[in-house]
């Protein structure tokens, strides 16, 4: 649940699929509700000011404890990636980026010398674990359904589903989203923003606190440069006065360009 975006209620199921089985998993938010409807009931007797402004209040609490909820389970989930030498990378940008494009080119690339594992994130459908499947990659599908972010305690599930080997890498691909998102720690060891270039240069600017909390930024789309008034030196100097320390890579998932440079990152720190 995100207080912010009011994303989540008790209607809104969250299930964890993979491509041939659907196996629910619902949290229950409904307590939100019941103490918003304990105060609000019939014979409140105060006045329309002092509802508002409980009512603030009561939100506000609720944020703050589901983010300190998923702070614990996101230490849970630290744990046993360390425990296991797991490379467990956030992958978050916008909707359109490229983020499974960037991800079918990796495993395909890779999977014959690194074992990877995938969680994918999405509102509906197994589109994009298919996708993975095809690879023949151990991948399990998130359906957050209204919600528009992975949270710790989903890729708890997950991760216990999908048994993952010692001395991998792990590929958590996030909701499309900008905002939510970098509210919500996964336990993850890097956060992996991708940007493409038909998004303009001040991304970075307009939604500060993704790139801040990210550690690489992965410019995708390159081959279309030559097409598009764009000026990606701006866009990174942007970036980098949100996050000094983020590190760049500039790709094409569909022509290959720019992946070598991601993929001896992926090497070096693959914790083998």
């Amino acid at each position: 649940m995100c207080g912010t975006c009011g994303c989540g209620s008790e209607e809104n199921g969250i299930t964890i699929q993979n491509p041939v089985e659907v196996k629910a998993h619902i949290h229950d938010h409904t307590h939100a509700h019941d103490d918003h409807h304990h105060h609000h009931g019939e014979g409140h007797s105060h006045s329309h000011e002092h509802t508002h402004d409980h009512h603030h209040k009561t939100v506000l609490k609720v944020e703050q404890d589901i983010l300190q909820h998923n702070e614990v389970m996101a230490a849970r989930n630290r744990g046993y990636f360390d425990a296991k030498n797991i490379l467990a990378l956030n992958l978050v940008s916008s909707p359109g980026s490229g983020k499974t494009a960037i991800l079918e080119c990796t495993l395909t690339d890779l999977k014959d010398e690194i074992s990877f594992s995938v969680i994918e994130g999405d509102q509906q459908t197994l589109n994009d674990a298919d996708r993975i499947a095809a690879i023949k990659i151990p991948v399990i599908q998130i359906n957050t359904g209204k919600g528009c972010h992975l949270e710790s305690d989903m890729v708890y599930e997950a991760v216990k589903k999908l048994d993952i080997r010692d001395n991998s890498v792990l590929m958590i691909e996030n909701v499309g989203n900008l905002v939510c998102p970098s509210m919500f720690n996964l336990g993850e060891s890097k956060r992996v923003v991708i940007i493409s270039t038909t998004e303009g240069v001040d991304k970075p600017i307009k939604y500060p606190d993704m790139f801040h909390t990210s550690d690489i930024c992965i410019i995708n789309k390159i081959d279309l440069l030559p097409y598009l008034n764009i000026d990606i030196e701006q866009l990174k100097k942007y970036a980098l006065k949100v996050n000094p320390k983020l590190q760049f890579f500039e790709v094409s998932a569909t022509t290959g360009e720019g992946m070598d440079a991601w993929y001896k990152w992926l090497r070096e720190n693959n914790k083998l």
